[in-house]
C-alpha cells in the first residue's frame, strides 16, 4: 500500500508490486518500468529500483501510452 502521507513514493514503499520492462527494452538496464496498483499506475527508473516512483492515474496512463504508441515522443 502506498503511504498516504508521503511526499514522495519510492520503490521501498511498494515492494510488493510486480514491475514489468517493455521488451524493447536494451540489455544495457537503462529502461522504465511499470507497475499497476489497484487504479493506480507506476513507473520507475530499473537502475535505482528503490528510489522515486511517479503514480498516474488509469486516464493519465492510457493518454501517456496512447501518445507513445502514435511516436510522439520520437525524437529522431
Amino acid at each position: 500500500m502506498i503511504r498516504s502521507n508521503a511526499s514522495t513514493i519510492t520503490g521501498a514503499d511498494v515492494p510488493n508490486v510486480r514491475w514489468q520492462k517493455s521488451s524493447f527494452s536494451g540489455r544495457n538496464g537503462d529502461c522504465v518500468e511499470a507497475a499497476t496498483l489497484g487504479a493506480v499506475h507506476l513507473a520507475r527508473d530499473s537502475k535505482d529500483p528503490d528510489g522515486p516512483v511517479l503514480a498516474f492515474s488509469r486516464d493519465t496512463w492510457a493518454g501517456f501510452v496512447g501518445a507513445a504508441k502514435a511516436g510522439d515522443f520520437d525524437f529522431g
